[in-house]
């Protein structure tokens, strides 16, 4: 039996297909349970058995991890049983417990027993109104209860238990602790931290669209007569066709951020910290505070609570001021001196629990917003102590200080995995620390970048200096001791960071028992590139070569190997497809590495194997590697490869690996299962029939000898079992493959002879039943050769990463293997040129790919394995297809990510030459040069505030940012876009004809608008909201006024939570198949594992529940859809950024809820929202905007907005014409929704022309029979009728003038109803109204669908990367 994992996501590197060893039918059931056993070994994961083999024999003995934990993705139920029962494990059913604190009523709270004491504190410091306690204890009985107990743990704690809140006497932590908390209470409201980036805070707006919640307070309004009140004119630039397009709506004014004031100063006081004789009785700290009735107080904190004292700004008076309140929390002291504070301070709360939860959790990841309005600074004592400590996250709460990253990080690697619950707490504790050490890194490469970390090199220039802080190591992107002279020198060292970190992501994702890999960051900040990682135990101790066990420090001169590393290393082999070989050291000694010689093994202090820069994981792209003496594919060479690369690290990427391999696969299927045919018509007609001609070179081998007959008695099945799969396989190949296969036989030519058996097969544990019929093993062999499988019974793809890097050497004994690899390497590339990127660009034709901006673009390339440095090739693609208007979306999106990417590469060294006090004129100044039609920019340099007396001598040792040269000053415009051009040229070999922005505009079509969002994001600028006058002649659009801040953009290893993916993966599977209500629960179960790994923010999280609501609709149950939706909305606002295209298709959805529930004035305000966004971040011209504007105006249609609806349906059928052709039958919908409003206008002759057109497109796609094309032509003759019955209803007019006898003509309003079926249909969600023969018939096609994919011949279309979740149920 044949089956084949494909379909485990990208992320998790999938095992190659299984040997076809067992083809040959040798009792597959053996083969079966060995691989059961060696499975139960080889992942010690407590799955019941049934569920590791769900996958037949594709779960072979090289599961790794990883798979094991596949549970086979739902194939069959029985995984899935088992799946499920796992999980009832964790969700024990919750109670409720009586919670009373001092001065307020005893209240009910909901609680699980998986729960921590502390949880309950985290809800009481949330609760309206017990916010202001910090410090206290819960006591259950008197007894005083274990913070960090479970609640499970805690005897007599049950049902109805009464837990008391008691007042605990504070210190000096839990003191800051208060003041800290009372402060971010008041600033609650407040979005400064979300501009400044700060705290994991971020922006969401979905609530003044929607005017707060939605759902039940939503229906409050009054029902009857809601049409007359809405008012739907857009503002003027939404209009189609308007080419306005400002800047301020962006970011909407909340009237809830106009901040209350409660208090005007909260700082720590002068007279800090208490002298000894103060300590003794009892104050920890002294607070000076000016309330809002400018009364300006002393406050002492002392372990009793907080009391005012008589001290002033000169004289320390710690006594007791007169009356003395002495309040156990701060909040209860200001009320009682301040009548302002208690009135806001109550107002303030209200507000606060009333935003959505949502709107205020912390991201995982800090998001950056590139444009913010001008925020008053306010004074901030938490703040300005924040900076200048070096807490991070929660060093206070955590004895010891600062936290040793690697060993937490290293530790949660090694917490059990074998069952559900405890793999849910590793992943949780692998995340969290992971967020926790990007955001230590981030703040730490800004602080090394801003000059204030000290070297631990001082002594040396700085482009080498090295530093460490908060136990993390930092180190810049420049080649400092010409370590990548032979790979291009500091352009090397720039991408070596980043290559190494998917090196990092790939052997973490692999995830093998007892291997380690580092903590790893890269940060690019102000023009610098700093590599942030965790130290390895002992290493700064040590000298480099001392502890390099495994691997090379000098390229490939000294290399050493350690058997320990090999067995580890093996382990990864087969996922990330690299090859065991063998390299000679300057002595010629052979030495045998399985990774490339860079990779280097340190044992550290801890005894820990780790493995360190990984940045050659992946095999070199030889297209952009030009090798003397080697010649490319022809494929290649046509598209004008190879091409010089500015360094000579360029390598593939795993996704066009892992696409390569599949293609093999499918390839070696084939040819197979044709000469196994063949075998089988020799052998019935006895006479030798010529050579199939698609496979000529291998079959004609294999045939010479195919006239004697054989009867085994295991040929012939196992010759169908091959065939039938093999056709199943062959209906998903695209034309690009066949071709591909037929280039594959060509090479199979090359005299790549596979000498004896191959001994890695025999590492990899597969199983080697030997084919007892030497016919079928010849098949196989043949075959084998021919796709360039490293061994020869079973096909096994791999790569040696060490090939053509310079300075390695090979052994002469494995010099034919060396030339396969090379064959293989060509291969590969050919691939990416010639299947790659043809099938990118047919997806975007047939909109199955749809980016919206540059990063949706690059996300799209990075899914198909393409490297960015391609997409000059994929645009000169585009320009040569014959369908290339229906790619103009596409093809403004990739040139205008062409030109934002020359433009970043030219901003980074500009800005290495800029000082810090120059740096807002500077970044304004390279802003005019690129955005501005002012002709001739001039800088401003910033004229010296402060003229200092000595002209300062220099220092020597100056900061990694701190150029002080004005070199920056001299760029104009027009020497910047020669520098764009000629990037443009040199890096991505794509010829830009410009001179100017305003050509490349005029030219391309290009928004300013766009280019500034590109640019800003990319850099990490954040600039003033305002409107900018980019095309004025006469002045510059940026003054240094405007730039705001500069953030950092930071890479990092996203941990997966696998369990929960999975269970992702069922539900879709399931709702696919059409069971709606099992996929709904696999989807619930998969949001509750989401929130258990991530916490409640995450993309995943927000794919999950836009899924959920999608399902929610579908099922009828509207107000749960628009519940779920406004929470993806926000998360997706909160976690991807307000105007992410993602956003924008979640705003419309969450349209489409809203007036399926009657709320119909918020379902316009959401479209509006959504389309000025997309205007904004991509412009008008794009087939997303059709469906838009269908909405659009399918909404006014409903409101009874007629000629606003027909401008953007007619906007829509425009752009659905242009992109989808004239004759396609969204045109015809269309047109169809467009005669509807002209028949409610009553100018029935235009109804007439747009229903006959849409009529003719039905008849000619469909036929005259379908229902689509009767229902066209009912509508024709009923708008005949109408337009009859108006035209004598007009000449009767004209006859008797004013006394005619009118007939009352019937005018309708659309139907709500009738406006929902439309929407539903544009928006591709169909119900289908199905008879009850209709189901069983429904029901045993899925049965007979799923036992077969049992059997393994259905092959499972792979599943594409988790964000690629666009809603695959029902499309028309």
């Amino acid at each position: 039996m044949v089956s084949k994992t494909d379909d485990i996501p990208a992320s998790v590197p999938n095992c190659n297909p299984v040997d076809l060893a067992d083809e040959a039918g040798d009792g597959a059931q053996d083969s079966k349970e060995t691989s059961r056993t060696r499975l139960k070994d080889s992942c010690g994961c407590g799955h019941s058995t049934d569920t590791a083999m769900v996958n037949g024999d594709g779960a072979h003995g090289h599961t790794e991890e990883s798979e094991s934990k596949q549970d086979g993705n739902g194939e069959t139920d029985g995984g899935e049983d088992s799946n499920e029962q796992e999980v009832i494990v964790i969700q024990d059913t919750g109670f409720t417990v009586k919670v009373q604190a001092p001065g307020t009523e005893p209240f009910d709270l909901q609680v699980s027993p998986q729960e921590m004491v502390q949880e309950i504190h985290q809800v009481l410091m949330d609760r309206e109104d017990t916010c202001h306690r910090t410090c206290f204890s819960l006591q259950l009985d008197g007894n005083v209860l274990d913070n960090f107990a479970e609640l499970k743990s805690i005897e007599g704690l049950q049902e109805g238990s009464l837990l008391k809140v008691v007042e605990e006497p504070y210190t000096v932590r839990e003191a800051r602790i208060h003041v800290r908390h009372i402060r971010d209470l008041l600033k609650s409201l407040d979005p400064s931290d979300a501009y400044n980036g700060v705290d994991c805070n971020s922006l969401s707006f979905l609530s003044i669209f929607t005017d707060g919640d939605l759902g039940d307070s939503g229906k409050r309004k009054k029902k009857g007569n809601e049409l007359e009140q809405i008012d739907c004119t857009p503002p003027e630039h939404i209009l189609p066709g308007s080419k306005d397009r400002p800047l301020v709506p962006l970011q909407p004014q909340n009237k809830d951020w106009k901040p209350l004031q409660c208090l005007k100063v909260l700082t720590m006081s002068g007279w800090n910290p208490p002298p000894g004789n103060r300590k003794m009785h009892g104050d920890l700290m002294y607070l000076y505070m000016v309330t809002v009735e400018e009364r300006h107080v002393s406050v002492t904190a002392s372990t009793r609570g907080f009391y005012l004292n008589q001290s002033t700004t000169y004289t320390f008076n710690p006594k007791p001021a007169n009356p003395s309140f002495l309040s156990h929390s701060l909040v209860e002291l200001l009320s009682q001196i301040s009548p302002a504070f208690k009135k806001n301070f109550t107002a303030l709360q209200k507000k606060r629990v009333q935003r959505h939860p949502f709107e205020r959790i912390a991201t995982p990841f800090q998001v950056y917003s590139w444009t913010a309005p001008q925020v008053d600074h306010a004074m901030d004592c938490v703040r300005a102590e924040d900076a200048y400590t070096s807490r991070l996250g929660y060093e206070e709460h955590i004895p010891g200080q600062t936290r040793d990253w690697n060993e937490e990080l290293q530790t949660t690697r090694e917490l059990p995995r074998k069952n559900l619950p405890e793999r849910l707490l590793r992943e949780r504790a692998i995340f969290k620390v992971h967020s926790d050490f990007a955001a230590a890194a981030t703040r730490g490469a800004m602080a090394v970048i801003d000059g204030n970390v000290m070297a631990i090199n001082p002594g040396e220039e700085t482009r080498m200096q090295m530093f460490i802080w908060n136990n993390i190591f930092f180190s810049l992107g420049f080649d400092v001791r010409d370590h990548y002279r032979e790979l291009g020198g500091d352009a090397a060292a720039h991408a070596a960071p980043t290559n190494d970190l998917n090196g990092v992501r790939a052997y973490g994702a692999v995830d093998v028992e007892g291997l380690y890999t580092l903590g790893t960051v890269v940060v690019d900040y102000r023009g610098y590139r700093v590599t942030a990682q965790s130290i390895i135990p002992g290493i700064l101790e040590r000298e480099q070569e001392q502890s390099v066990i495994y691997g090379s420090i000098d390229f490939g001169k000294t290399v050493v190997s350690h058997s320990k590393y090999l067995e580890l290393l093996e382990k990864t082999s087969r996922p990330l497809k690299v090859q065991r070989h063998n390299v000679l050291n300057e002595k010629n000694e052979t030495v045998e590495l399985c990774s490339s010689v860079e990779c280097k093994g340190i044992i550290g202090n801890d005894g820990r194997h780790y493995i360190l820069d990984l940045l050659r994981t992946f095999p070199p792209d030889l297209n952009f590697l030009p090798v003397d003496g080697e010649e490319l594919p022809p494929e290649s060479q046509r598209q004008g490869f190879p091409r010089q690369h500015r360094h000579r690290l360029a390598c593939l990427r795993q996704e066009l690996i892992e696409a390569f391999v599949e293609h093999r696969y499918l390839l070696f299927m084939k040819m197979a299962a044709l000469q196994l045919m063949q075998q089988k018509a020799n052998k019935d007609t006895k006479t030798n029939t010529p050579a199939i001609t698609e496979t000529s070179e291998t079959t004609s081998e294999s045939n010479s000898d195919t006239t004697q007959t054989q009867t085994t008695a295991s040929d012939s099945p196992s010759a169908t079992a091959v065939s039938t799969d093999s056709t199943s396989q062959t209906d998903n190949t695209t034309p690009a493959a066949s071709q591909a296969a037929t280039d594959g036989e060509e090479n199979s030519s090359t005299p790549a002879t596979n000498g004896p058996l191959d001994v890695t097969a025999t590492h990899n544990g597969e199983c080697k039943s030997p084919l007892e019929d030497p016919k079928s093993r010849e098949v196989v062999l043949n075959a084998c050769k021919a796709v360039g499988s490293i061994s020869n019974t079973s096909f096994d793809i791999r790569f040696n990463p060490d090939i053509f890097s310079p300075g390695v050497h090979f052994p002469d004994e494995s010099a034919d293997d060396v030339q396969k690899q090379k064959q293989l390497l060509k291969d590969a590339a050919a691939f990416l040129v010639s299947c790659q990127i043809p099938s990118l660009v047919k997806d975007c034709l047939d909109h199955s790919a749809l980016p919206m901006d540059g990063a949706t673009l690059t996300e799209a390339l990075r899914q198909r394995g393409i490297n960015v440095r391609y997409l000059g090739s994929v645009l000169e693609f585009v320009d040569k297809t014959p369908a290339k208007t229906q790619l103009d979306h596409f093809y403004r999106i990739g040139i205008s990510e062409l030109i934002t990417r020359c433009a970043k590469h030219i901003f980074k060294t500009y800005l290495q030459g800029v000082e810090l006090s120059a740096l807002s004129a500077a970044v304004s100044h390279f802003l005019n040069c690129f955005l501005s039609s002012f002709p001739d920019a001039v800088a401003h340099l910033p004229p010296d505030e402060l003229v200092s007396r000595r002209k300062s001598r220099k220092r020597r040792n100056r900061v990694p940012g701190g150029g002080d040269n004005t070199a920056w000053a001299s760029l104009t415009p027009s020497e910047l876009w020669k520098s764009i051009a000629s990037e443009a040229q040199s890096y991505y070999h794509f010829t830009l004809q410009c001179e100017s922005v305003d050509q490349v505009v005029e030219k391309y079509g290009l928004q300013k608008i766009t280019l500034l969002r590109e640019i800003s994001v990319k850099t990490g600028i954040q600039i003033l909201i305002k409107e900018y006058n980019f095309d004025s002649r006469h002045k510059p659009a940026f003054t240094e006024e405007d730039i705001l801040n500069i953030f950092p953009v930071v890479k990092h290893v996203n941990p997966k939570a696998s369990d929960a993916f999975h269970f992702f993966q069922s539900g879709q599977a399931k709702v696919q198949q059409g069971f709606l209500k099992e996929g709904c629960e696999l989807i619930n179960e998969a949001l509750n594992l989401f929130n258990n790994v991530y916490g409640a923010m995450h993309v995943e999280i927000c794919a999950c529940l836009r899924l959920l609501a999608r399902l929610n609709y579908i099922m009828g149950d509207h107000p749960e859809a628009l519940s779920n939706q406004q929470k993806a909305v926000l998360m997706s606002e909160r976690v991807l950024g307000i105007e992410h295209p993602n956003t924008i298709q979640e705003y419309m959805h969450l349209a489409l809820y809203c007036f399926a529930n009657g709320q119909l004035s918020t379902a316009l305000k959401l479209l509006y929202r959504a389309r000025y966004l997309m205007l904004l971040v991509s412009g008008e011209d794009h087939p997303e905007m059709a469906l838009l504007d269908s909405n659009i105006g399918l909404v006014l249609h409903g409101v009874m907005e007629y000629d606003l609806s027909l401008r953007f349906l007619e906007n829509a059928l425009t752009i659905n014409t242009k992109y989808h052709g004239p004759r396609s039958l969204k045109v015809a919908l269309s047109h169809h929704l467009v005669a509807r409003v002209y028949e409610s206008k009553a100018e029935f002759r235009s109804a007439l022309q747009h229903e006959k057109e849409g009529y003719t497109i039905y008849k000619n796609q469909m036929g005259e029979a379908h229902e689509k094309t009767k229902e066209s032509s009912e509508y024709l003759k009923y708008l005949t009728q109408q337009a009859v019955a108006l035209q004598r209803t007009m000449n009767e007019i004209y006859k008797n003038g004013s006394n005619a006898s009118i007939m009352p003509l019937k005018f309708t309003a659309p139907s709500m109803a009738s406006i929902l079926e439309q929407l539903n249909i544009i928006n591709g969600i169909i119900f289908i109204p199905l008879s009850q023969k209709d189901l069983e018939n429904l029901k045993a096609e899925v049965q007979r669908r799923q036992q077969l994919q049992e059997l393994g011949k259905i092959e499972e279309p792979a599943e594409d990367s988790p964000l690629e979740l666009e809603d695959k149920i029902p499309i028309d």
